[in-house]
């Protein structure tokens, strides 16, 4: 019910019919997803009265859900037991709906900006009379003129038929103000005459008319917030459904392409006496293989008596490629009858990782947030956000922009869609200015190579040798604007690289330099130590000694050197 019921409340903006498409599209989800098929949960003769109940209940009465169904647990052992069967899957859903949860969140704190249809009306006659106030103080000066008082004075008709055709395309013309005035029983004889009275009071009248709409509607934001905010949940709900269609088609492939392998491997495990109850194998794009191996639980936590190693050997010797333990999960710890090892072909770089960090003068907290995690399809991930300031508010938007980042990636959101999805969620608190810069670096060292996204973010430099070179793109900070053009670089590594990530801290500490990114370049030129942990601590002494020993921003580095194995 978590599942359905997050899709339900994130379109409880939509009212009480987005309620119900929520509720619905959550069963049908959850029901593929667990059964593979829709029939077992979805039953619509159940749904279509709870709907037609929700519809009918008035909006002012209040029901307390504990009073009607007390607070036990409501679902059976046995389906908690079959959703564990499939955990990946399981896993996925409950990064996805923790995901909706922070969007959730982050919407409860713009929720002025959202209005409902009552709110709409309110706010649309306060602005009538904001522009009519404006029209008024604009016209005082033309009693003479023969619309003055139609316009001055003018009826609810008149007033919000102009409004309108304001609203809708941001000029009026003089014919098109005459329309409005027919409509209205209000005719103008010689108007025809371009030299008559007429036409002169009518000319003045629309000028007029078109500067006091100009001048009166910077007061309109609450009509671009609310549109702004429909775009951002259409676009959240976008990137969901992707990720969803996505699961589902994974779940409805029924060949294996592995099948020979598979039952070599389980002949082989046989003779060496290892009882095995699934396995799985995935090949990457990369080449990279993953294999996720189930068995029964053993005697003891410590994995003694697991058969790791000799199963991985088995493994490598069928799928001919060097393969290594990358995760244990053990059912006695867990509380299941089921144990997985997960298997991924080795990486043939390593890396090693250096950061430090600073925080501005006088500031709590810095406005700088870092993430280094091994995704599930064993690349690194490399992040850096700077918050725009310094501070605890800083701080909030970088740390949501990497938080986010890492469970969207981990759920497996595609990386333009999680950066979307990041910038959507920051800029439904654009009120409170929550910007981040993202540093985005993929490493896969099993092939060599990076991509690498910026968003408003320093240059990285790549250090080979004496050799330094700059990878940048120019973007503004996410939260910005609400639709990015992204763009994903892609870079060869090379035994012996040293990539370097930082913060505008860093760079803008030197002033001697009218391009203040060259002095680092220059820096790293001459420095003789590979060492990561060094380098980053070289930059940031040398950062505040720029500033004279002050640091006058938060400032934050990321360092990783390359080699082959």
């Amino acid at each position: 019910m978590q599942f359905h019921g997050l899709i339900a409340g994130l379109l409880n903006k939509l009212g009480r019919i987005g309620v119900i498409v929520g509720f619905i599209l959550g069963n049908v989800i959850l029901a593929y997803v667990t059964n593979g098929n829709t029939s077992e949960i979805i039953i619509f003769q159940e749904i279509l009265i709870a709907s037609l109940g929700l519809l009918a209940i008035p909006k002012n009465i209040e029901i307390n859900i504990e009073d009607l169904m007390g607070n036990t647990k409501m679902l059976p052992e046995t389906t908690q037991r079959n959703l564990e069967e499939n955990k990946d899957t399981i896993y996925k859903l409950n990064s996805i709906s923790d995901t909706i949860f922070d969007m959730a969140e982050s919407y409860s704190e713009a929720a002025a900006t959202i209005l409902d249809e009552k709110e709409l009306k309110e706010q649309e006659k306060n602005n009538i009379d904001i522009f009519l106030e404006e029209l008024q103080k604009n016209i005082e000066q033309l009693e003479e003129n023969m619309l003055y008082d139609e316009l001055y004075y003018p009826t609810e008709e008149i007033i919000t038929d102009i409004f309108e055709h304001l609203l809708k395309n941001d000029v009026i013309t003089e014919k098109e103000l005459i329309k409005i005035l027919e409509k209205n029983n209000n005719y103008i004889v010689g108007f025809e005459n371009t030299k008559s009275k007429a036409n002169e009071d009518i000319n003045k009248i629309v000028k007029a008319i078109n500067y006091s709409y100009r001048v009166s509607k910077i007061n309109f934001i609450w009509k671009k917030k609310f549109d702004e905010s429909k775009k951002n949940i259409s676009e959240q709900l976008k990137g969901v459904s992707e990720v969803i269609s996505k699961m589902a088609e994974d779940i409805s492939k029924e060949e294996d392409e592995f099948a020979t392998e598979k039952k070599e491997i389980f002949k082989l495990l046989e003779q060496k006496e290892i009882e095995v109850k699934n396995i799985e194998i995935k090949k990457k794009s990369s080449g990279r293989y993953l294999v996720d191996v189930y068995t029964d639980t053993c005697n003891n936590t410590d994995g003694t008596e697991c058969d790791i190693k000799k199963i991985n050997k088995i493994i490598n010797k069928v799928l001919k490629q060097d393969l290594t333990i990358q995760n244990q999960e053990c059912g006695l710890r867990l509380e299941r009858d089921i144990c997985k090892f997960t298997y991924i072909s080795d990486d043939k770089y390593y890396i090693q990782i250096g950061t430090a960090k600073s925080t501005k003068c006088g500031s709590p907290v810095s406005g700088d947030s870092s993430l280094q995690i091994k995704l599930q399809d064993g690349k690194y991930l490399l992040a850096l956000s700077d918050g725009m300031g310094s501070g605890p508010e800083a701080m909030k938007s970088s740390k949501i922009a990497t938080k986010m980042l890492e469970r969207l990636l981990t759920a497996g959101f595609e990386k333009d869609v999680s950066l979307k999805l990041i910038n959507s969620t920051l800029s439904a608190n654009s009120k409170d200015d929550m910007y981040a810069t993202l540093d985005i670096e993929i490493l896969d060292l099993y092939n060599g190579n990076m991509e690498f996204i910026k968003n408003g973010a320093c240059p990285t430099y790549i250090k080979r040798g004496r050799n330094v070179q700059l990878l940048k793109s120019v973007s503004l900070p996410t939260g910005i604007l609400n639709e990015l053009d992204l763009v994903v670089y892609d870079y060869d590594l090379q035994d012996g690289d040293i990539l370097v990530m930082c913060t505008d801290g860093v760079i803008d500490s030197n002033k001697e330099y009218l391009n203040k990114q060259l002095w680092l370049r220059y820096l790293l030129e001459d420095l003789e130590t590979d060492d990561a942990q060094k380098i980053a601590d070289i930059i940031i002494k040398e950062a505040i000694d720029n500033d004279f020993g002050k640091q006058k921003d938060d400032m934050s580095v990321i360092v990783a050197k390359i080699s082959k194995k």
